[in-house]
């Protein structure tokens, strides 16, 4: 029986084939053009019989489309990827065609809010963010890839260990005929499952927008510089080449950041500059232990001096001021250590200063007790100073100050 003409496949049938050749052409990374051709091909038709069929609504958000539906939002997303990669002569058309479909796939995304907020942002800003914020957007961008493949992986492997719990049932027990291939019907999962494909699709086309912006701009800039060289004829293998190294690359650092663990952050300015300079590697592990910088002969440097010559040899050639016995970066950390302890002792010394028991000591009683004696004590002693005076007049007795003395 014959191939079923392209006319004549009904939508999901033609979409299942699409996305079938969309994974071969960009995930295997095949070149054969003619096989591109066909994916594209399919996946027009898709968009022609969505379009027809009036599946989608500008008044619909996510939760109003069906879960059979939610696929077919992909179409624009995987046209843009598979027209990206075919070669012709004037590679800015492709890419301005290719951006175009990526611009309708994101718009309709925003249209059923399944942009996220701070790509909306982002996107309304525009030019005028700074480094550090594209920077960070790019970060979360990727952790959130990273995410949606995860949760993917994650539901594959529960419908495969559910598939394989079903076929364990069915040994047991006597099916007819063609029960063993009957789909599940948790529209949930499945419905779970398209949402986190959509918003992994939406990390994709941000990224690949933005480097199809920069090709057609370095290709804008090579053709007006070829214009204005007097139409002097730019090398197209060369172009084809340069093409076809970045493609590669891209191809490349995506399959190995799959699989690649961020570094851990290097905390310490030494193991650093030892990282730069070829000395360590940033897997190696690092404890902040460092060793003092010794002066003198490699005996003296290795710890093994042979003789009290040598070890008199060793002292002479020493700075004149003390060396340090430990890093900028130990010091840091013990001194951290001390003003723990100190706040420590500072916070319990509070509570015990209001705290009943310390308010209600009785030692604390008897020593203001004492204060108030030791207060009236003074107190008359004072007085009988100034009774004594009253009755002593200053010089009394004292005969050399009288007249007749």
């Amino acid at each position: 029986m014959g191939e079923m003409k392209t006319e004549d496949m009904p939508l999901p049938s033609l979409f299942d084939q699409a996305s079938k050749i969309h994974v071969k052409a960009t995930e295997s990374g095949s070149s054969d053009q003619e096989l591109v051709k066909k994916g594209i091909e399919s996946l027009e038709k898709c968009e022609e019989m969505i379009s027809k069929l009036g599946l989608f609504s500008s008044n619909e958000t996510k939760e109003d489309i069906s879960t059979t539906n939610l696929k077919y939002i992909l179409v624009p997303f995987y046209l843009a990827e598979l027209a990206e990669k075919i070669p012709q002569d004037d590679r800015i058309q492709i890419l301005k065609a290719s951006q175009a479909k990526l611009k309708e796939f994101l718009t309709f995304c925003e249209a059923m809010e399944l942009v996220p907020e701070e790509e909306l942002q982002a996107s309304s800003l525009g030019a005028s963010n700074t480094f550090v914020d594209r920077r960070a957007l790019k970060i979360a961008r990727y952790k959130r890839q990273r995410a949606a493949e995860a949760k993917l992986e994650e539901i594959k492997e529960r419908k495969e260990r559910r598939g394989r719990s079903t076929k364990a049932a069915a040994v047991s027990t006597p099916v007819e005929a063609g029960e063993e291939d009957v789909l599940d019907d948790d529209g949930e999962e499945e419905r779970e499952a398209w949402i986190t494909t959509i918003s992994l699709a939406i990390c994709k086309a941000i990224d690949l927008l933005e480097m199809l912006k920069k090709e057609e701009e370095m290709l804008l800039a090579v053709k007006e510089r070829q214009l204005k060289e007097g139409g002097e004829a730019f090398s197209q293998t060369i172009l084809d080449e340069r093409a076809k190294k970045a493609e590669n690359w891209h191809r490349d650092a995506a399959v190995k950041a799959r699989y690649t663990q961020p570094a851990q952050p290097i905390t310490c300015a030494t193991f650093a500059q030892d990282v730069l300079e070829g000395r360590a590697k940033v897997s190696q592990a690092h404890d902040h232990k460092h060793v003092p910088v010794a002066f003198g002969p490699a005996s003296l440097v290795g710890g093994s001096l042979t003789s009290e010559r040598e070890r008199m040899r060793a002292q002479v050639f020493q700075p004149g001021h003390r060396l340090p016995t430990m890093s900028i970066e130990e010091a840091g950390l013990k001194e951290m250590e001390i003003m723990n302890k100190w706040q420590e002792r500072n916070a319990e010394l509070m509570e015990e200063a209001n705290s009943a028991w310390y308010k209600d000591n009785p030692k604390s009683k008897l020593s203001e007790e004492d204060d108030d004696e030791d207060d009236d004590a003074a107190v008359q002693k004072a007085r009988a100073w100034d009774d004594w005076k009253d009755d002593h007049p200053r010089g009394a007795g004292n005969k050399k100050l009288t007249p007749c003395g």
